[in-house]
């Protein structure tokens, strides 16, 4: 009997070495998903700028000082290309950057990538697949949140505004970054210039969760530095800023026809500041950390999210963004 006891116990140990314990996810700041639109209103030449606008937006030196101001100092990063209803590819799976090496090479595969699809758009089925996607990321973070880049509205597959909700509540932060087209070139007005606009489309259908925004590139030229605003913006801002974000009920889907001021509204409500006067405003920047004025400054390095935040706002305001 002691001999199958030891027997036993030897094939359970042996099992045991060759089990490999599993082990905990890594953290980051932040699960972003970044979802292009690579419909048949995107030629060539837009589909280009697009890439060309992600890539030198990863690496921007803003944007990683914004990395490094966080709690792990990291995000973890998915790109996907989507068009019609069945048609959503993953172009580069999750990747932590931590740095400038991880952001040139993230941005480079990014640059690099042939184009997935030339067909219909579907917002929501986008939506739907980014939702997929940080299900199965295998990183953890308080913050999730998809990225949608388009020029036009939903006009195939599943409704919009429903998976955009579905999203929403499991905790998935939907922020837009849209790209005006001029009526008198637009192929497809109806499409591209929908009744009081693309971002107003946006707002009302596709942005979602406590802090939700859409940016505005006024035409493609200007995506990538639409999209560096963007990515400040949301990688400073702490999960308590986004929490009390929703309790104060700051509404980022503002009625401002102004991109820029659209922006600043969207901006304040990220780093969790209410609908207050100048003078109040101002004053709630410098206590949390903030260190400008109405004149340019020379800005200090964030040592923390909410000081990040601060600067982003600041530098926008002088009009260095």
């Amino acid at each position: 009997m002691m001999r199958i006891f030891r027997c036993v116990l030897a094939s359970a140990t042996l099992l045991a070495t060759q089990i490999p314990l599993a082990r905990a996810a890594e953290q980051a700041d932040l699960l972003l998903v970044l979802a292009m639109d690579v419909s048949r209103s995107m030629d060539r030449a837009k589909f280009l700028l697009q890439r060309q606008g992600y890539a030198a937006a990863i690496s921007n030196p803003q944007v990683l000082n914004a990395i490094e101001s966080g709690p792990h100092q990291k995000i973890a990063l998915c790109f996907i290309d989507w068009s019609g209803p069945f048609e959503q590819k993953v172009v580069i799976d999750w990747t932590i950057i931590d740095g400038p090496a991880a952001a040139s090479r993230f941005g480079g595969l990014v640059a690099q990538a042939p184009r997935s699809f030339y067909n219909s758009t579907s917002i929501g089925a986008a939506i739907n697949f980014a939702t997929a996607r940080l299900a199965r990321a295998p990183f953890e973070a308080e913050r999730h949140a998809v990225d949608v880049s388009g020029d036009g509205t939903n006009n195939a597959g599943p409704d919009v505004q429903f998976l955009r909700d579905q999203a929403v509540a499991k905790g998935i932060l939907v922020n837009g970054l849209v790209i005006l087209t001029d009526i008198d070139l637009a192929p497809n007005p109806r499409h591209t210039n929908p009744p009081g606009g693309i971002e107003k489309y946006y707002r009302d259908n596709v942005i979602g969760g406590a802090g939700s925004f859409v940016m505005v590139a006024e035409d493609y030229n200007s995506f990538g530095r639409a999209m560096v605003k963007k990515l400040i913006a949301e990688i400073a801002t702490r999960p308590e800023q986004q929490r009390l974000t929703s309790t104060m009920n700051v509404q980022a889907r503002t009625t401002s026809n102004s991109s820029s001021g659209t922006w600043m509204l969207n901006a304040q409500a990220r780093i969790g500041i209410a609908a207050k006067g100048n003078a109040e405003e101002w004053l709630y920047l410098r206590k949390l950390g903030g260190s400008f004025s109405r004149k340019r400054t020379k800005a200090k390095r964030p040592d923390n999210l909410a000081a990040c935040g601060s600067l982003c706002l600041g530098s926008f305001r002088a009009g260095r963004m």
